[in-house]
């Protein structure tokens, strides 16, 4: 390989790489995210099963009528500590078409916790209808998808919470599309989603108070869950690594030292 390929190559994958930096760097148009302290930070973070179990009930009393989680089954919950026997309680409260039968027929059933989540609309085209041609996106990988160039979890659990709490009265002289709404932390700071959380829009049974702040914060820490399930198992695999990246160094300084003590 001649020398002005291996410059051009190298050119070319400088250019990419100050492209990507230059991505990630740049400010979201004026968007207005707050960072929160979120539990699952750091080499020692872990989610909060409890606040995952209120995440869930949000999702499934306010956001599941809009968005579908079609990565997600019912038996996941038990990841979260969610039992056997409830899973099967929340599957089986959800009826789905399955089939054909010996008749060629489709039918439906009760839930089961193999089944995937229930999407809300049998189609895209439904989806849209529903929603003034908006498409609800699914949920399952929205908070990945919203990580920031993969430099942390936490800026997906961000982006949620700013988005559910963004909110407000457009201000003076701002010009609002119709059927949008005005929203601190989305681009453009114009949704098509109307507001989906109100005080008091669920009762936690575990009596938490549902405040829009404590209700944002739950969903944003489920759907950060339901986009990286084997996030802690990562974390401490990692964690683990480094110790013994650590332990295998001093365990080769210490015989260097050894063979080469008597060598001057």
């Amino acid at each position: 390989m001649s020398v002005k390929s291996l410059l051009l190559k190298g050119i070319t994958a400088l250019v990419g790489l100050v492209a990507v930096l230059f991505v990630a760097a740049t400010p979201q148009h004026g968007v207005h995210v707050e960072k929160e302290s979120w539990s699952f930070q750091g080499f020692f973070g872990k989610f909060d099963r409890p606040q995952l179990a209120r995440g869930f009930q949000v999702y499934k009393e306010v956001c599941s009528a809009c968005h579908s989680m079609d990565l997600l089954s019912y038996r996941n919950l038990q990841e979260i500590g969610f039992s056997e026997d409830a899973v099967k309680e929340i599957a089986a409260s959800v009826t789905v078409m399955d089939g054909p039968n010996d008749d060629g027929d489709m039918f439906e059933r009760p839930g089961k916790p193999s089944d995937p989540f229930k999407a809300p609309f049998a189609n895209e085209q439904a989806a849209r209808a529903s929603n003034n041609g908006a498409l609800p996106p699914d949920l399952s990988l929205i908070a990945r998808s919203r990580a920031g160039a993969g430099f942390g979890a936490h800026e997906g659990a961000d982006y949620i919470h700013g988005i559910l709490t963004g909110y407000k009265e457009p201000p003076a002289g701002f010009h609002l599309n119709d059927g949008m709404n005005y929203n601190e932390g989305f681009v453009g700071h114009q949704i098509a989603m109307p507001n989906p959380l109100s005080e008091g829009a669920v009762s936690y049974a575990d009596g938490t108070e549902a405040s829009v702040e404590q209700m944002s914060q739950d969903i944003a820490v489920f759907l950060t869950w339901t986009g990286e399930p084997n996030y802690e198992s990562r974390i401490r695999t990692g964690l683990k690594a480094m110790l013994f990246l650590v332990a295998f160094t001093l365990i080769a300084y210490a015989a260097k030292r050894k063979i080469w003590a008597s060598i001057h």
